[in-house]
């Protein structure tokens, strides 16, 4: 099993906040720091207001020596390809090659009512993540010194130099993940080295899986090649009161948090709720921690639960 940081800076963090926890996963184990990309929170006040994520992710790969950093997810709406294509490759390389690229379609509409950012049909999205998706990778792998084209209904390359290359070969991993039966499967089949399911239960979480395990094959992929991951919320505690006090802390309820989430109890409890997600194909764990204050609670899980899973190697 391999676990990895998944935060939500949206809601209310500074990049010294995150820095401290990329800073924390990485002395503690963990195999990657990754933050969502989001400019308006979902509750609360958000103070003290958004930060870019490939903007902070180019300070930490600088603050950072092993971990891994990427996003969960980039919204193909809030930048044009050519400057993403540039933008992840720089802080590819800005990071000795630690970077990963989770994208997808976007969704929340009132963030880009608040910024200015047009959001088109969801049809319209995923058309435009496709070929965003075309343009980044065959940007990436054009060879040093010929030039990339692409026609597309909503993006046209002309004569582009495809510069600068990340410095992962061929490109950075990519990751794509959601709940759609239909493009998400075979857009990940296509592109994506991982696919991810955020946020469901069991028998969602396999359905899914099964779906892109399809797709893979009928790609002419072998089966694994693709990684299967999933993320969940993150409540830890070694005893109830612990718990208790962690759920206070994100303004949820311990029993809600217990039925939608795997991770929520005491160690022993984790470890037995998890086997079941383990054995319907879980290869890699996103752990959602939106306490950023509380650095103990990923001491306790790396101390305390991540031994019992042996090997956190993908």
């Amino acid at each position: 099993m391999d676990f990895r940081v998944f935060v939500e800076p949206q809601q209310g963090a500074s990049y010294s906040d995150q820095l401290a926890v990329a800073r924390a996963a990485e002395h503690l184990g963990y195999s990657a720091f990754f933050r969502s990309d989001h400019y308006l929170a979902m509750s609360g006040d958000g103070l003290p207001g958004p930060t870019d994520s490939w903007v902070t992710l180019a300070g930490i790969a600088r603050e950072t020596s092993s971990i891994r950093l990427g996003t969960m997810v980039t919204s193909a709406t809030f930048r044009h390809p050519g400057p993403l294509a540039i933008s992840v490759a720089q802080v590819d390389e800005m990071s000795g090659g630690r970077v990963e690229l989770g994208i997808g379609a976007g969704w929340f509409e009132a963030e880009h009512q608040a910024y200015a950012i047009p959001f088109p049909p969801l049809g319209e999205r995923f058309d435009r993540l496709t070929e965003q998706l075309h343009i980044l990778t065959g940007s990436w792998t054009t060879p040093v010194g010929q030039t990339f084209d692409y026609d597309g209904k909503h993006y046209t390359v002309v004569d582009s130099p495809a510069l600068p290359k990340p410095t992962q070969s061929p490109h950075p991993p990519i990751i794509i993940g959601g709940g759609g039966p239909k493009r998400t499967p075979a857009l990940a089949a296509q592109f994506a080295a991982e696919f991810n399911i955020p946020f469901v239960p069991l028998d969602v979480l396999k359905a899914q899986y099964d779906r892109v395990a399809a797709a893979v094959e009928q790609a002419g992929r072998t089966p694994d090649s693709m990684t299967y991951s999933a993320a969940f919320v993150l409540c830890a505690g070694r005893d109830n009161a612990e718990i208790t006090r962690r759920a206070a802390a994100i303004s949820r309820e311990v029993d809600e948090l217990r039925s939608n989430s795997p991770l929520v109890g005491t160690p022993a409890e984790i470890v037995d709720k998890m086997g079941p997600f383990i054995e319907a194909g879980v290869q890699r764990v996103y752990l959602q921690v939106l306490d950023m204050s509380d650095l103990g609670h990923l001491e306790l899980f790396a101390g305390e639960v991540i031994p019992q899973f042996g090997d956190r190697s993908p």
